[in-house]
């Protein structure tokens, strides 16, 4: 259906409203990527198959004919990842999780058809039951803009979108603003670049505008690189259209025609759903020549990389694009000025972009009421590592860590003593106890010389080794690195060699400070982003937990246990039942002793691999 006018885009989106009041119960199977991974496919088939059984009117497509059965939806990331699969249902706002096919016929007869709860599938942690969604903790904390949508309609369906108001910042920027009045809304909202760098918004359009050359481009960077870091794959696969309406309003506000969104390869299914979505906005006018009948034209492809983290930053990214090989280039010329196939280019995330149509249809005054002045707005995060409540997070900028973690991730898992947030991934650094009451922003993190990143957030517990965890992003960083520049090839390269030979045991006296000197050389001498915050996690270990690098290298001891080749086993004889269980597994008959006596381990032969420790059901064996 080719909508040709203003007037044809309200009828539709009216229609559309009508069908969803018309559709009063629903079965909102979420098909996120981490669902999907644990039979999300298989609950929703078994679902449709008892619905057909049992004579029960439903539709599985928005608008079928029985509107006033059930519905039953793939909805996108319902945020709560790690009790997947989630399903809600409608109106009661009942959400289940863990949901196996074997649970849909109890769902259906039990919740369905008489509206009962099922507490067995209810989300239950510490002790706390909650019934419906909006009763959990990890939702009722949160302020959700960007994600509003996610999870509660089906990203295939551009009709579930246009039923929320979808397209409504599209049609007011094409017939109630000229691009002057666009760019000065997105300014006076200070709305900041979500991709890490928190650069204005406003002001970043702004310079394209006036750049002499016509031929402009808007880039959306879906290269989500950082370990841990989720956002924006979920955001793409759950709610792809409000992506591309704000990437529209940019090339409105910018003068530009065409536009790119940069994927990884690793997200097939948000490239799957990005492409539905790109598809549908096309088939009904929305994208495309002369848009909803105005002079405006513009169009969106997509262009997957090969996974390389490098690629994340601007100049590396438009060369990806262009079929080189991604690698960043001198700057300036900076990307507004020449960007992808030497143009102006507007390159902002895809928060960035699906937080346009927000300030575009409800005004700059209703982003700037939410969280500080200098970094007004929210800011979505991926919660992961040693938490009760992992999954996509949102919050309002200058929220806590403590906030974040206790009010939202239900506190450290086992009870276990938190110890440091590693925020934004490999750029990032390492927040401890005393950050907790930190205001996460962009300025205010930086102060510290940390970074928000792209949104990634671990969060570790006293078992975790703070060298180790240095090392493992140095890794990361050292693999990623282009190679272009001498300082951070060769500099990280050193760095890692360092960091294995501490946590292997090997450390010397002033390896603490050749790192502390390496990280300065890379940081002011490499030519991008990468290399220049490569040292960060290092630094910011060393700065916070000196104690544990110098125990590795002074005592050969690492004061977590975690590392392997530093780890000490001891059996406790007072726990010891002799079973023999130990002796059994170990590889190298390094344990010693009788049957029904406690037994012992001979340090020389001992190759630290763990296998007594992990098989003692009595907890008999020591590791330190």
């Amino acid at each position: 259906m080719l909508l040709r006018n203003r007037q044809d885009l309200i009828l539709l989106r009216e229609k559309c409203q009508r069908a969803a009041q018309a559709e009063r119960r629903k079965v909102l199977v979420c098909a996120g990527q981490n669902c999907m991974s644990c039979g999300a496919q298989e609950v929703y088939d078994r679902f449709a198959v008892l619905l057909r059984e049992k004579d029960i009117p439903h539709s599985i497509r928005f608008m079928d004919e029985n509107h006033g059965g059930v519905g039953l939806k793939k909805s996108g990331c319902h945020g709560l990842c790690e009790l997947g699969v989630l399903v809600r249902l409608e109106p009661s706002g009942y959400l289940y999780t863990r949901v196996s096919p074997g649970d849909c016929a109890e769902i259906v007869d039990k919740t369905v058809v008489k509206g009962e709860f099922i507490e067995r599938l209810a989300y239950n942690k510490q002790g706390l039951i909650c019934q419906r969604q909006d009763e959990i903790p990890f939702y009722k904390k949160q302020t959700r803009l960007t994600l509003e949508n996610c999870g509660h309609i089906d990203p295939t369906s551009i009709l579930e979108y246009l039923a929320i108001s979808g397209y409504r910042a599209l049609e007011k920027a094409l017939f109630d603003l000229d691009p002057d009045a666009i760019v000065d809304e997105i300014s006076r909202s200070n709305l900041r670049g979500r991709g890490g760098g928190g650069f204005k918004t406003g002001k970043k359009w702004e310079q394209v505008r006036r750049q002499a050359e016509k031929k402009r481009y808007i880039v959306c960077n879906g290269d989500e690189g950082d370990p841990g870091a989720f956002m924006d794959n979920s955001s793409m696969g759950s709610d792809p259209h409000r992506m591309l309406e704000g990437m529209i309003i940019a090339g409105i506000a910018c003068g530009s025609d065409e536009g790119y969104i940069y994927v990884r390869a690793e997200y097939p299914l948000a490239v799957a759903r990005l492409r539905i979505a790109i598809a549908e906005a096309e088939e009904y006018g929305l994208l495309g020549d002369r848009i909803l009948g105005t002079s405006f034209n513009f169009k969106i492809r997509i262009s997957r990389g090969a996974g390389a983290f490098v690629c994340g930053e601007g100049s590396a990214l438009t060369a990806s694009i262009e079929g080189k090989r991604g690698m960043p280039r001198v700057k300036p010329p900076r990307t507004v000025e020449r960007g992808l196939w030497e143009k102006p280019t507007v390159l902002n995330n895809v928060e960035t972009f699906s937080t346009v149509s927000t300030i575009i249809e409800k005004g700059a005054d209703c982003f700037l009421a939410i969280g500080p002045a200098n970094s007004p707005g929210t800011k979505t995060f991926s919660l992961t590592g040693n938490i009760e409540n992992t999954g996509l997070i949102e919050v309002p900028m200058g929220a806590t860590l403590r906030q974040i973690i206790w009010d939202i991730g239900g506190g450290m898992r086992g009870g276990a003593k938190f110890k440091a947030v590693q925020i934004g991934g490999p750029s990032g650094a390492c927040l401890t106890e005393e950050h907790l009451d930190l205001p996460l922003d962009f300025d205010s993190l930086k102060k510290i010389g940390a970074m928000i990143g792209s949104g990634g957030m671990v969060v570790t517990d006293e078992n975790s080794c703070m060298v180790e965890i240095a090392r493992f992003f140095m890794n990361f960083t050292q693999n990623e690195s282009c190679g272009k520049c001498v300082p951070c090839r060769e500099g990280t390269k050193r760095m890692l060699e360092i960091l294995e030979r501490i946590t292997g045991g090997d450390g010397r006296e002033g390896d603490i400070e050749l790192l502390l000197d390496l990280a300065d050389t890379i940081t002011a001498t490499s030519l991008c982003g990468l290399g220049k915050s490569a040292a960060s996690p290092v630094v910011s270990t060393i700065g916070s937990f000196r104690g544990e690098y110098e125990a590795h290298i002074r005592e050969k001891r690492c004061p977590a246990g975690a590392c392997q080749k530093l780890r000490a086993f001891s059996i406790d004889p007072a726990l010891c039942k002799g079973c023999g269980k130990c002796v059994r597994v170990c590889p190298v008959g390094a344990i010693f002793g009788k049957a029904r006596e406690p037994f012992g381990i001979d340090a020389a032969k001992c190759v630290k691999c763990g296998a007594c420790l992990d098989n003692c059901r009595f907890k008999a064996i020591r590791a330190a």
